[in-house]
């Protein structure tokens, strides 16, 4: 199958990830995958850069000319697109949907090729929520309700999310969650943990690992004050495997706390090193979750067989299962998180099983890039078997 790919996305972070794992996972079963898009970071293989140009652009300019300008880059997107589907005559079009971004409908509906629409979050509700709000919503919304309309299928990474796709009056039958996934090979040369553990100067220590770029509301700094606290095993070691906009505040925290001895930062770190620090991991954190996702560290907890805690909500309850592949807890009860830490820290058996139920749940629910390929590539064969029958 020739499949034309496109994205809007420049940031290394885990929208890469994702990125650049369907895109290996769909050639190495042997289709061919043209990829248009933006340049990517200076910085490749840096996970958690942000692309330091966009950003200052939206600092600078008027908030509805920066959305106004979004809608406007469809138009040269567009022109890439189009160039690329006369080279190569593809049989489907993979888009990952990103907010005023129109150029595979436009491509779509002048070759009638079938369009495949990745979602990974309601970008309408994500960024009237955050940074100051949208300057165009009722555009905005026009946009995404477009976008999500004329897919021929939409792929959001969970049934939560698919709710907010039905919500624009997507048939459910053109609506396929497909969850993010992990690639095993990657995972599968980690050391083990007692090596991992003196490999970075943890030996002996009960360690709590975070991976990715930590935000405020991720909760971190709930850990950091629990730690503090009688109920922490005095060997405790936090571990924040990459960096974040809240790193100077939970260093300061740390500090005042008296426990900045035992919260290691690694800063921003090449992919490859991730699975030998997770591999030192006892438990594995998700402290908060955005209601609609499916975290990517999720998936490295998972493969690498760690003890997770994570908060009870429907996203998650779409691959966890409370004692059994994690220990979960209420967040609406104040102290439900650190009860759940401060039970895990003690039992290590409870730890070991958990460890052993994350590991299988991979297989159980085939959450790799390969299997995610394989049935994109599912949905893509019945699109264009349809697009060949008489009418």
């Amino acid at each position: 199958m020739k499949i034309l790919y496109h994205h809007r996305t420049a940031s290394k972070d885990g929208q890469a990830v994702h990125i650049e794992e369907m895109i290996a996972a769909l050639k190495a079963q042997g289709h061919e995958v043209r990829v248009v898009a933006p340049s990517a970071s200076d910085e490749a293989g840096q996970m958690g850069n942000q692309v330091g140009w966009a950003h200052r652009l939206r600092q600078a300019l008027p908030k509805a000319l920066y959305e106004l300008l979004e809608l406007a880059y469809s138009l040269l997107a567009y022109r890439r697109l189009s160039k690329a589907a006369k080279d190569f005559q593809p049989d489907v079009i993979y888009e990952r949907y990103n907010l005023y971004l129109l150029a595979g409908v436009l491509l779509k509906r002048r070759l009638g090729i079938p369009l495949l629409l990745e979602v990974n979050a309601p970008l309408v509700f994500e960024r009237s929520q955050h940074s100051g709000g949208l300057a165009l919503p009722g555009l905005a919304r026009w946009a995404e309700g477009l976008a999500w309309r004329s897919a021929d299928t939409v792929l959001p990474v969970t049934q939560v999310l698919a709710g907010h796709v039905a919500a624009y009056g997507v048939p459910d039958g053109r609506i396929a969650v497909i969850p993010n996934g992990i690639n095993r090979a990657h995972f599968a040369v980690s050391p083990a943990p007692t090596f991992a553990k003196a490999q970075h100067g943890l030996a002996d220590r009960l360690v709590l690992g975070f991976t990715g770029f930590v935000r405020e509301w991720h909760g971190v700094d709930r850990v950091i004050r629990w730690m503090a606290t009688s109920a922490a095993p005095s060997n405790l070691h936090l571990v924040i495997v990459g960096d974040g906009p809240v790193r100077a505040d939970l260093e300061a925290q740390a500090r005042q706390l008296k426990v900045s001895e035992r919260v290691r930062f690694t800063g921003v770190i090449h992919r490859e090193q991730v699975p030998a620090w997770v591999a030192a991991f006892d438990i594995a954190l998700q402290p908060a979750v955005v209601p609609y996702a499916s975290p990517l560290k999720l998936m490295e907890y998972l493969v690498m067989g760690k003890a997770i805690i994570a908060p009870r909500t429907p996203n998650l309850l779409e691959v966890l299962n409370d004692n059994e592949n994690a220990l979960m807890f209420d967040a609406d009860t104040p102290t439900g998180f650190e009860d759940a830490l401060s039970r895990l820290c003690t039992d290590g058996a409870l730890r070991e099983k958990l460890g052993a139920g994350a590991y299988a749940t991979i297989e159980k629910l085939d959450l790799t890039w390969d299997g995610n390929a394989r049935r994109v590539v599912d949905l893509a064969t019945r699109l264009i078997d349809k697009a060949l029958q008489p009418a």
